[in-house]
């Protein structure tokens, strides 16, 4: 068992990363308190994991449910949530119930803002069993649905009061969703923390190997790096915007292609690269660094160049998409660039330039 605290002011929970049997013992002093609990997953995920779960909140709750939502990036829009607040209003659940967002991200995003605003808020509990949700979405309390026109568009900032990690559950996933949730794990190093990136270029291939130390390893160190900016700039006015480093760009292949085309990693992961030689363009960093972060994502089997999204005028649709995404500011578009490895600073830089990286990063 290990944990990792984030210290919130009046929200502070804890992080727990464990394998599969090491915390049930332990939750009983931890969770909510609740006079009923909803377990809520995906058609996938429920089978294999909502029993077990269910059956151990039933030493701690009167009644606990289960709702099964779509699986898949699609379906994180207003008909899923609702879905939600159909079974929770049917069942009379009032604000002494808690939620379990049992999944990846789409799972713990869209629980999320059904705690936030189901009754003005009732409590949750993550449960994430992705790579990508252990070391980032379910860390933090950003929560959301997507718009047809933009990614998290519509949300709110909501902490849960728990976030358990089992790492088993790692070892069913599917390898292009554990390469998905690695290109998280791979932003941390060029904007935060340069002895995680040498770490990860020794120890990759063990994280996708599913090497129990290195996920644990990975796990651990990923939460205490985006704990100590969340514990600085929770609703993201300023520093936490350094963990959307590739995101800008990515959220836009995202959008571009159809949510569920490209996974959430593999946006990310070519917009790392657009957001590196976008940093070397602007003399923040060297050619080699560039290269060094291309080859670390191209050995975690992620893709290092971004789709074409407009046959026409690709960098125009990219413009475009990325004019909608959150970090956009009165038409100019912020990016998080990498100001000396290890070190992250926001600009906003001339469309010019921008076009100029698409048009070389892009098939």
């Amino acid at each position: 068992m290990e944990k990792v605290f984030i210290q919130l002011e009046g929200r502070s929970y804890e992080i727990w990363i464990a394998s599969d049997s090491s915390y049930q013992s332990a939750l009983s002093g931890v969770l909510p308190s609740a006079t009923s609990a909803v377990v809520v997953s995906n058609t996938t995920v429920a089978g294999l994991y909502a029993a077990a779960l269910q059956e151990l909140l039933k030493s701690h709750y009167p009644n606990v449910d289960l709702i099964a939502l779509p699986d898949g990036e699609e379906f994180k829009n207003w008909e899923t949530l609702n879905i939600i607040f159909d079974s929770l209003l049917k069942n009379s659940c009032d604000r002494k119930t808690v939620l379990f967002a049992l999944g990846g991200g789409v799972v713990g995003d869209i629980t999320g803002f059904a705690a936030a605003t189901y009754m003005r808020g009732v409590p949750f509990v993550q449960v994430p069993t992705t790579l990508l949700a252990q070391v980032d979405s379910s860390v933090g309390g950003k929560t959301a649905i997507n718009h047809p026109l933009g990614k998290n568009m519509i949300g709110a900032f909501y902490q849960p009061k728990l976030v358990i990690c089992n790492l088993s559950t790692l070892l069913t996933l599917p390898i292009r969703e554990l390469r998905s949730g690695v290109a998280e794990v791979l932003k941390y190093g060029p904007i935060a923390d340069m002895d995680f990136m040498v770490w990860l270029e020794s120890n990759v291939e063990k994280v996708l190997a599913g090497d129990m130390d290195a996920l644990a390893h990975c796990v651990r160190r990923s939460c205490e790096i985006k704990a100590g900016v969340v514990a600085q700039d929770e609703c993201e006015s300023g520093l936490r915007a350094i963990l959307n480093f590739g995101h800008t760009f990515g959220h836009a292949i995202e959008a571009g292609m159809g949510y569920g085309v490209w996974l959430h990693g593999e946006g990310v992961a070519a917009g790392m690269v657009m957001a590196a030689t976008l940093s070397h363009r602007l003399g923040l960093i060297d050619e080699s660094f560039v290269q060094r972060l291309v080859a670390l994502i191209q050995r975690a089997g992620l893709p290092t160049r971004g789709p074409i999204l407009d046959a026409g005028d690709n960098a125009g649709r990219y413009l475009e998409l990325m004019r909608i995404d959150k970090k956009a500011e009165a038409g100019g578009i912020r990016f998080v660039l990498i100001d000396g490895p290890g070190s992250a600073v926001l600009r906003t830089v001339p469309d010019s330039l921008i076009r100029e990286v698409i048009d070389a990063c892009c098939v």
